[in-house]
């Protein structure tokens, strides 16, 4: 099993960023589905705005909603960190900018749990009726602020400002994220102030995670666990 992870795993994201990534997805779950079933019988609010209504639903957008989002996402995470391998506490700062934007989203969706009206959608082609079921898996609500957003941000900013990524890669990650925000858009799953926040949270738990101790607490710790899991083992 070591061996099979050393050898095919670890090229592509290392070994110990395994664990805190899949944290940060585990997270993810649970604020989501978790404040869904919380808060299902609470009032919700409408946050649509006049400029919602005059953009119009594009069912095609499905497949970058439904379909490529995940993929960018989970590929996204796992560039990030290979390519802060070598700065485990850099990966870190990432990963507590990203537990912390969720927690913040928790608060949002339990004290203002928002919702919006989807349109009917009437056609007969294939993302007509992928849309559709779309709607009807996921509910309209924990829509304030958009994860689809702050996530799709969160990949870009984590890989932004690195000198080793090539900047084409920049610009599609930057392209990528900006695709999935108009998804939200042209299918009706979340309105203009959803996008903003998510992209806002993003940007600001991300400088707050500069900024903390906790990244760096975190770091130490995580390697002397790493150390006594696997003696002499690094995190690199």
């Amino acid at each position: 099993m070591n061996s099979f992870l050393k050898k095919y795993i670890d090229p592509l994201v290392p070994i110990w960023a395994l664990v805190p990534l899949l944290l940060c997805f585990a997270l993810n779950c649970v604020v989501y589905w978790v404040t869904m079933a919380l808060c299902g019988d609470l009032p919700h609010y409408n946050l649509t705005l006049p400029v919602d209504d005059k953009i119009p639903v594009i069912t095609g957008w499905i497949f970058i909603y439904l379909c490529y989002c995940y993929v960018f996402w989970a590929l996204s995470y796992c560039y990030i960190a290979r390519t802060l391998r070598k700065r485990p506490i850099d990966l870190f700062r990432f990963v507590v900018a990203d537990m912390m934007s969720r927690i913040i989203c928790m608060f949002f969706f339990i004290f203002l749990p928002t919702t919006n009206v989807r349109p009917e959608i009437v056609g007969t082609s294939f993302a007509d009726e992928l849309t559709r079921f779309l709607y009807s898996i996921d509910q309209p609500t924990n829509l304030f602020p958009s994860i689809h957003c702050l996530v799709s941000w969160l990949c870009f900013i984590g890989i932004r400002k690195e000198k080793s990524v090539p900047l084409g890669t920049k610009i599609f990650s930057c392209a990528s994220a900006i695709l999935i925000m108009l998804s939200t858009q042209f299918l009706k799953q979340h309105y203009v102030v959803d996008v903003l926040s998510g992209v806002l949270l993003g940007e600001l738990c991300y400088i707050i995670a500069q900024r903390l101790f906790l990244p760096v607490f975190i770091t130490r710790w995580y390697s002397r666990l790493v150390r006594k899991i696997v003696p002499g083992a690094k995190l690199q």
